[in-house]
């Protein structure tokens, strides 16, 4: 056994190292202990920075937008306790409207703090001159349903803005029937304009015109009822809208009635009556109204003059016709293309063929407008009703 264990040690003492541990230590032996080649040939002037924490971006401030930096300085300017006064003068001093909208809900959050029709005012006319429609409509909707007291600058403010928009004409006479029911907020003269003026906005198509000729009655009963008295403005739009339903006699009636409001009719007044006049047929109570206004200096509209020298002339009333259109031409209005062959082509179907060729040739004068392609159109239109 000596001899045996002397031969084995003698053995081993005489292979390699790597043999000896491979024999000796067959485990350890067989782990690699060698480093990858990109880091043993990589040199670094910094040791490497530990990896970041996958929430260590949520520890860095973010950096502030101008408006809300804005909007923080005027919150710390908003002291503990301010007053709706204090919120208004906020609100007028921001140039931007969302701003200012940002201000106005959070001031709403205050605890002891409560909007007043001021500051809903303030803020509805902010977004309406800024075009945020859409906000300011929903703004209207919290007055309806009574977020805050009501005034009349704040309901006649929310009926404008429902008449300017066509599918808010509705919400408008709700917010007027609102008006009827109130004590303290009852509808004035500029209530009753904005809705005439809507319902004119409307009489675009004859059949249309008798339906919401009945609102326009209705509303001058009301505003009767109410003793408010209306100016020549309000009055006007009564009588354009008879006029325009060719309802000459209600239209005639108001104008009578303007001496007892202390109302002076001015050229729209008498424009609007004989131009349904001559459309209703009654043209020679039309001329009248005509001379009469331009006994007061009064000028019409080009339109209502066209109206006029066309009827006067399907009338046959010739002469009176050719004194209209001078006098229009003098008043530096000049007629169109229909209205001047209407007038020629009746001179010529009652014989005055040559009178209407030397009055196409004085008007062409005057009207530096008519150009040579009407002028042509008139001289055609001229010898074709001659030989006829």
């Amino acid at each position: 056994m000596p001899a045996s264990f002397h031969r084995l040690l003698t053995s081993a003492i005489r292979k390699p190292p790597k043999t000896l541990l491979s024999s000796l230590f067959p485990a350890v032996s067989s782990f690699n202990f060698t480093r990858p080649s990109s880091l043993s040939r990589r040199h670094f002037s910094i040791p490497p920075q530990p990896p970041r924490s996958p929430t260590s971006h949520f520890l860095q401030p973010r950096t502030r937008t101008p408006l809300e930096t804005q909007f923080e300085t005027w919150v710390q300017r908003l002291k503990p306790g301010f007053t709706p006064s204090d919120v208004e003068a906020a609100l007028r001093a921001q140039h931007d409207a969302d701003l200012a909208l940002d201000i106005f809900r959070w001031t709403a959050l205050q605890r002891g703090y409560k909007h007043t029709d001021t500051t809903y005012l303030t803020m509805i006319k902010r977004l309406i001159s800024a075009k945020r429609y859409r906000h300011a409509e929903t703004l209207i909707e919290e007055v309806i349903a009574g977020a805050c007291p009501v005034s009349v600058p704040l309901y006649n403010t929310v009926i404008r803005f429902c008449c300017g928009r066509k599918f808010l004409f509705n919400r408008a006479f709700d917010v007027y029937k609102k008006m009827l029911k109130s004590d303290d907020c009852k509808p004035t003269l500029e209530t009753f304009a904005l809705l005439f003026n809507s319902l004119l906005r409307r009489f675009n198509r004859q059949t249309v015109c008798y339906v919401y000729l009945h609102s326009v009655r209705s509303l001058a009963k009301q505003m009767k009822a109410l003793g408010i008295i209306p100016d020549t403005f309000v009055l006007n739009m009564i009588i354009k809208a008879y006029s325009k339903c060719l309802d000459v006699d209600g239209a005639n009636r108001v104008f009578r009635e303007m001496g007892l409001y202390g109302c002076e009719p001015n050229a729209y007044t008498y424009g609007y009556i004989f131009k349904g006049l001559c459309e209703k047929g009654r043209v020679s109570q039309g001329f009248g109204l005509f001379k009469e206004m331009r006994e007061k200096g009064l000028v019409p509209k080009g339109s209502a003059y066209m109206i006029l020298i066309c009827s006067l002339a399907m009338e046959q009333r010739l002469d009176d016709a050719v004194d209209v259109t001078y006098d229009m031409l003098g008043n530096s209005m000049a007629p169109d293309l229909l209205t001047y062959k209407t007038v020629l082509q009746e001179l010529c179907r009652g014989g005055r063929s040559k009178e209407a060729f030397g009055l196409l040739e004085e008007w062409k004068k005057r009207d530096l407008s008519m150009g040579p392609k009407n002028y042509g159109l008139l001289v055609n239109a001229l010898h074709c009703k001659n030989r006829d």
